[in-house]
């Protein structure tokens, strides 16, 4: 029984992250680019998902201690996260109509210092990653309790497997990233995902 109530917080949070990391964006395609280069790989995949996990877990854990103070925060966080899912459910539908492609280029840094310091920069200098991993999966992460850690634990191994995916596995995912019809298809079952885990998360008690 106690397994089966962790996987009820555990499986949301793999979706929702996984919705969030998989877009077309800065980090994304440098992360290819490295892949593509061959390029201290395994140190750009460390890096991403360690910082995404640390960021899940300051969303879990600062925004916990906040709406650990009042049940009125817990609704407010609720809704806000609610809304947020519904205009991100519409925004990759929009996109899923006019797709764009994920294609790397230029050289990625040759040096390991300059790997680091690139990855750190894609990584932190992105205000939408406080948006979507601190106070997203924070607001909805925090509706599941008790369990809210192992929701946060779904999120950063959705993080961890995209990394290493889009690391290791550029070389054969570069040219599917190249198709529009593979964003096309990709936006769209995001945002399906977005709609059903609003839903749950309006009926989640």
């Amino acid at each position: 029984m106690a397994y089966r109530h962790h996987v009820h917080a555990l499986i949301p949070g793999f979706f929702t992250g996984l919705s969030l990391i998989v877009a077309i964006g800065a980090q994304n395609a440098f992360l290819l680019r490295v892949g593509l280069a061959r390029n201290y790989v395994f140190v750009a995949v460390a890096i991403c998902a360690i910082s995404d996990a640390a960021l899940i877990a300051l969303g879990i854990g600062g925004l916990g201690v906040v709406i650990a103070q009042s049940t009125f925060t817990l609704e407010f966080v609720k809704w806000v996260g609610v809304a947020y899912l519904g205009v991100f459910a519409l925004r990759s539908f929009w996109k899923a109509r006019f797709p764009e492609v994920l294609i790397p280029a230029g050289d990625s840094p040759r040096r390991l210092a300059g790997v680091i310091a690139a990855t750190l920069g894609f990584t932190f200098l992105n205000p939408h990653v406080y948006l979507d991993t601190v106070l997203l999966v924070g607001s909805i992460g925090n509706q599941y309790g008790p369990d809210r850690w192992w929701f946060a634990v779904g999120a950063a191994l959705a993080s961890l497997a995209w990394f290493v995916t889009l690391g290791f596995g550029s070389r054969a995912a570069a040219p599917l990233m190249s198709k529009p019809r593979t964003w096309r298809i990709l936006d769209t079952a995001i945002g399906m995902i977005m709609l059903l885990i609003a839903l749950r998360l309006i009926f989640l008690n």
